[in-house]
């Protein structure tokens, strides 16, 4: 638990921020004292293009935890080729849920995938955002595109095209701006290493994301897009409450990708959680 002072330090922190972003007044100070309540939000992007709807597989599935009393926010990220267990439908790949859901009726995806999390995580989620290819680029777009820092050069030669080829796609270390489509290929590039540093890269890219939302004027052209490109239950209120914490971690959260430390082998061969492990670094950031 924090220390009092340290407490009264993150208030007076998120008085601040509010009285910044949203003027002296006494939605603000009401906010400052009363800040919302911890929410958890379920992040997947889809493999599907345009046109596809949101019948794919989960090519990424992050778990984004804001806390606005704490000036917190967490992210996690569940790797592809997991296992979980899902009400009445034992133990699948994790990026298989989100077809058998809406295999069963359109909509359900999504419910049947954060049933899942649910259980296995023991972790509420709240909200929920969807996304295919198209609308993550749109989404990128609309904020003015994103910079990212490539920590090491990045070469795929064998980088799907979207019509059933490959191109060679690289990357150069250093700090860039990417726009949609560029920022798309640096999240789904994976072959110069493996699918944890992949999802790294995925998370690298939604904080850069939500780092340009920190400037209000970029919200008319992302709420746009969102309300246009992504299947989402965010509100706009939902996006008030949550910049304050945003705008002060400015992108630099709590992070954690489900890693070989973090996973186990079952007898029949398959990679679940291990969540004895997992359970510290959820506690308070999730639960």
């Amino acid at each position: 638990m924090p220390r009092p002072a340290r407490r009264g330090c993150r208030r007076l922190l998120l008085m601040l921020v509010v009285a910044l972003l949203f003027g002296c007044g006494t939605v603000s100070l009401i906010y400052a004292l009363f800040p919302p309540p911890r929410t958890n939000i379920l992040v997947v992007g889809l493999d599907s293009r345009a046109g596809e709807g949101y019948q794919g597989r989960t090519d990424s599935i992050m778990l984004l935890g804001i806390y606005p009393g704490q000036l917190r926010v967490s992210l996690l990220s569940i790797p592809r080729d997991l296992f979980i267990d899902v009400p009445g439908y034992g133990m699948q790949r994790v990026n298989t849920i989100n077809v058998l859901g809406e295999q069963e009726a359109p909509g359900q995806g999504i419910a049947l995938l954060e049933q899942a999390i649910e259980q296995s995580f023991g972790v509420q989620i709240d909200r929920y955002v969807r996304l295919s290819f198209d609308g993550f680029t749109q989404l990128v777009d609309a904020v003015g595109g994103v910079t990212v820092d490539v920590e090491r050069a990045l070469v795929d030669h064998a980088y799907p095209d979207g019509d059933g080829g490959v191109i060679s796609v690289q990357f150069d270390a250093g700090v860039q701006e990417m726009d949609g489509e560029r920022a798309l290929i640096y999240a789904r590039i994976r072959h110069p290493d493996d699918d944890y540093r992949r999802a790294s890269r995925q998370q690298q890219v939604l904080s850069a994301l939500l780092g340009r939302l920190i400037n209000p004027s970029r919200w008319p052209a992302a709420l746009s897009a969102f309300s246009s490109a992504v299947d989402s239950n965010l509100s706009l209120w939902d996006v008030m409450a949550f910049a304050p914490p945003v705008a002060l971690t400015r992108g630099r959260f709590e992070q954690l990708v489900i890693d070989r430390d973090y996973i186990q082998g079952t007898a029949s061969g398959s990679a679940v959680p291990n969540y004895a492990a997992l359970d510290a670094w959820l506690t308070g950031r999730f639960r």
